[in-house]
């Protein structure tokens, strides 16, 4: 069973970039801002490569636990 979105801040790995190559690298960390209506249709929003954030189905992503120093390493390149 897939684990679910939390609410607070997290990151995911992309595993689908169908039709989104620009857009979204596979195998990439990225950052989720938190969105309960988008949640509430089984999307998520999530900064994408444009360095702004857009909604994607959350099909495409797996959320996953950082380390502290990975954390901190992610919200300087943000």
């Amino acid at each position: 069973m897939k684990e679910p979105f939390e609410k607070q801040e997290i990151y995911v790995v992309c595993i689908d970039n169908t039709d989104y190559p620009a857009s979204l690298e596979r195998h990439k960390i990225y950052k989720v801002v938190p969105d309960e209506d988008a949640a509430a249709d089984g999307d998520i929003r999530v900064i994408d490569e444009s360095g702004e954030d857009y909604l994607y189905s959350s099909e495409r992503f797996v959320p996953i636990r950082v380390p502290a120093a990975v954390r901190k390493s992610l919200e300087m390149i943000a």
